[in-house]
């Protein structure tokens, strides 16, 4: 099956800067996939490329199988790009904006999908508003709600719900949702990992130019990051016996409080009969689950060691 989005040794050179370094990435149909990094890592870069925007110095990228240099008209009408600046045409409203979207794209008689598009971002109210008039958070709907006018089946979300209110994160995420449910392929960057963690199935991660990790989102939170244990001592020592399941550095928490790495959930009844054997009295017992912020931050510490 042809892949929605297609990068072959990818590289990017700014002067002296080499922005992206040979990346290949393969996203299948209607996969929900992330690409994460720090700032300066390629992500705009390599949006900008997929989109058409800039020029890769070598490398190709094809999206539904269009070239996106080759046969960049077929490629731009499969692809939907919310962009993370706030970037609009002052001198419309909104439904004549996404009206004139619509025109780009070929697509007449489209107002049935503007005013679905425009409700589930609760536009609706805003419909005959200048664009120019919108507040910050209504610009962010109508530039998702552009990307979206000609049902493009390949989407990319740059930061879509970066400085936005929770009720329009929310409603973003449900039709969202909804789009790939019916198969539309989506692309997400974001600095909100939560977001990545719980809607994408495959995260790639990139760094200085580099994917430095791709896998399934489970197998990144379960091989990069680990459950803990976190108690509070009231009285006693922690055993010999235990001191090699401690974590290395508890300066994050309380003086009182300690933290054993689990890798495996029988090693927790293993360290409270322990304890109590011990005489070690303790309270307050969490168990901490690892997740995708904890996994990111190992794997980018661990590459620049």
């Amino acid at each position: 099956m042809v892949a929605a989005i297609e990068i072959r040794n990818l590289c990017k050179r700014y002067g002296t800067l080499e922005a992206l370094s040979d990346i290949s990435l393969s996203i299948r149909r209607g996969e929900f996939f992330g690409l994460l990094g720090p700032n300066g890592a390629g992500k705009t870069t390599l949006i900008s490329i997929v989109a058409g925007l800039a020029r890769a110095d070598s490398g190709s990228v094809s999206i539904l199988g269009h070239d996106v240099v080759r046969d960049f008209l077929s490629a731009r009408r499969l692809l939907g790009v919310v962009p993370q600046e706030l970037v609009f045409d002052p001198f419309f409203t909104v439904r004549e904006t996404l009206r004139l979207q619509s025109g780009y794209f070929g697509l007449r008689k489209n107002d049935d999908w503007i005013d679905e598009v425009m409700h589930y971002l609760d536009l609706s109210g805003k419909a005959d508003t200048n664009m120019r008039a919108l507040s910050g958070g209504m610009k962010r709907r109508a530039l998702i709600a552009l990307a979206l006018v000609h049902k493009p089946p390949v989407i990319v979300l740059d930061e879509p719900t970066a400085g936005v209110d929770v009720e329009l994160r929310y409603a973003l995420w449900q039709f969202i949702g909804r789009l790939n449910r019916e198969e539309h392929t989506i692309v997400l960057t974001t600095h909100y990992l939560e977001e990545a963690q719980e809607w994408c199935s495959r995260i790639a991660m990139l760094q200085n130019g580099k994917i430095v990790a791709l896998n399934t989102t489970d197998a990144l939170v379960s091989r990069a990051a680990e459950s803990r244990l976190i108690l509070k001592v009231s009285h006693g020592e922690i055993p010999a016996s235990l001191q090699s399941l401690l974590l290395a550095s508890q300066a994050a928490y309380s003086a009182d409080t300690r933290v054993f790495r689990i890798t495996h959930h029988t090693e927790i009844e293993f360290i409270l009969r322990t304890l109590r054997e011990q005489g070690v009295d303790f309270h307050h017992v969490q168990l901490s689950q690892p997740d995708l912020e904890e996994a990111f931050l190992r794997i980018m510490e661990k590459r620049e060691d």
